[in-house]
């Protein structure tokens, strides 16, 4: 296969709002040993890839700068150490950067054949947000069968991920979000219950609906703002995962007594920073565990609204206003 020089790519040459993103030329990335080229026929948007925009989650060392952590496409060339994937192949990705383009390059490891009956932008829709809930509500969150789990966000892409995938896994889910409409999504998505957080106090809420106990898991996106709160909602030997700072990294003021008292643990992690080996360990996880309830239906991604790549400014726009509900997504096809 003839592969072009130059593509098309959404660039941001300086920080700042959505306006930032305008289409550019960029050289077609070259795959190292462990790496494959894709087409990109789809890419998703997400948080981090404002914070990149906006300057404040700049890509580790060797990343490419272009935005963008999930795509979906064909495999075009491969590195000389990959081995299990072919051209021609269609995988989705989490990179570690470069996605808003029509080629990028990622890890093989890191890579996922399409869910069984999927197209590319249902595909694209899968890797940032299920690596994320896998790796910190089962892994660092340890969530089981028969436990309950309180998550914020709930329509976002990671909250609706994790919603349905600790309903898949037998837990009892609670979840806030900021209208009545998202609320009853959340319930539609499989949540036990829903919390308006601008109408109700989310953390008495938990304790009526555990019975006074409190929740085994909170998964919080918010951070400081909500971290009086996260620990009330827990119950004994309850865990918190921190995986974003939306409201804040700094908590000025804190009772440490109940962490001890009920033996709560506090923890969290970022994805993009963590090494291509344990990326890796996350997708065969998910291949093996996750992949088939996608194939056969018990939860998937929601896609709230598809723009061309063009169009990654109005893309951001509708991401910071919060209105959406599920995945956000360009279409290169």
């Amino acid at each position: 296969m003839s592969l072009p020089q130059t593509m098309t790519i959404i660039a941001a040459e300086r920080a700042g709002g959505p306006e930032v993103l305008q289409p550019a030329t960029a050289p077609v990335p070259v795959a190292r040993a462990d790496e494959v080229l894709i087409r990109v026929q789809a890419a998703g948007v997400n948080r981090p890839d404002v914070a990149q925009r906006m300057g404040a989650y700049p890509p580790p060392p060797g990343a490419s700068p272009i935005i963008g952590l999930e795509v979906a496409g064909e495999v075009v060339a491969i590195g000389s150490a990959v081995g299990g994937t072919r051209v021609g192949d269609k995988v989705c990705a989490l990179t570690n950067g470069g996605g808003y383009a029509e080629y990028c390059v990622a890890p093989a490891a890191q890579t996922l054949p399409w869910p069984a009956g999927y197209d590319a932008i249902r595909a694209g829709a899968v890797p940032e947000t299920y690596f994320t809930v896998w790796a910190n509500l089962f892994g660092h969150g340890r969530l089981a069968a028969g436990e309950a789990v309180l998550v914020h966000g709930g329509t976002s892409g990671i909250g609706v991920t994790a919603i349905q995938l600790a309903k898949a896994f037998g837990a009892t889910v609670y979840a806030t979000a900021g209208s009545d409409e998202k609320v009853d999504a959340m319930v539609g998505l499989g949540a036990d219950a829903g919390i308006n957080y601008r109408t109700e106090d989310f953390a008495e809420r938990v304790k009526e609906l555990t019975g006074g106990k409190g929740v085994d898991v909170v998964l919080d996106m918010v951070g400081a703002s909500y971290f009086s709160k996260n620990i009330r909602s827990l119950a004994m030997d309850g865990r918190l995962v921190l995986i974003a700072f939306l409201g804040g990294a700094k908590v000025e003021v804190m009772d440490l007594a109940p962490i001890m008292t009920r033996r709560l643990t506090v923890t969290g992690s970022t994805m993009r920073p963590r090494s291509t080996a344990q990326k890796g360990a996350i997708a065969q996880a998910l291949r093996a565990q996750v992949w088939p309830l996608l194939a056969e239906g018990r939860c998937g991604p929601v896609i709230h609204r598809v723009f061309p790549l063009a169009e990654a400014a109005a893309a951001h726009a509708l991401m910071e206003s919060s209105t959406h509900i599920g995945k956000i997504m360009l279409d290169l096809s």
